[in-house]
């Protein structure tokens, strides 16, 4: 009966896989910094904190690192676990702030499933017009319910380098 269940959870985790939109996150995938345990199980995977690092696939200069929890055990062994809300994010200028095109307020920076089927994390990025800083903020959201758990994070766009040439993000901000 186990082994049954394990097989129709892995067929269904390949499923949902071959069946979401392959545009379904704006960045690449996240680079993976490193991995803590934070509760040991005796036969499958731990729990587990993941750190990873992204670069804003628009917005040149800049790169956010976060950290989520990730759901050990059988479940989350075979990829059916639903991940908890808590997410830590930090994103910083780490070269010249160029944007490569208009953006939206709010819009997708990345995008990653939670869950199976209902929950997705995202981080996304906005323009505070009068300090002249982006905004990044990461949530999870569910189909039903989403979760009041965020974490944001604040660039000043500055100058970087010998030349000094500062771009205004309002500039780039779609109206």
């Amino acid at each position: 009966m186990l082994l049954r269940l394990i097989r129709l959870c892995a067929v269904l985790a390949v499923a949902a896989t071959a069946l979401a939109p392959a545009a379904s996150r704006a960045a690449d995938e996240p680079d993976l910094i490193f991995k803590r345990s934070t509760v040991f199980k005796w036969l499958t995977p731990n729990d587990k904190l993941a750190t990873y690092g992204l670069d804003d696939p628009e917005v040149d200069g800049v790169a956010c690192h976060f950290t989520v929890p990730e759901k050990g055990g059988l479940k989350g062994w075979i990829g059916v676990a639903e991940q908890v809300s808590d997410i830590s994010l930090a994103c910083r200028q780490i070269g010249p702030i160029h944007f490569k095109k208009k953006f939206a307020q709010g819009e997708d920076v990345f995008r990653q499933r939670r869950s199976l089927f209902f929950k997705k994390m995202q981080i996304v990025r906005g323009c505070d017009t009068k300090r002249n800083v982006l905004v990044y903020m990461v949530y999870s959201d569910r189909l039903i319910e989403g979760s009041p758990k965020n974490s944001t994070s604040s660039v000043p766009v500055m100058p970087w380098g010998v030349d000094g040439e500062v771009q205004k993000c309002a500039d780039w901000v779609e109206r």
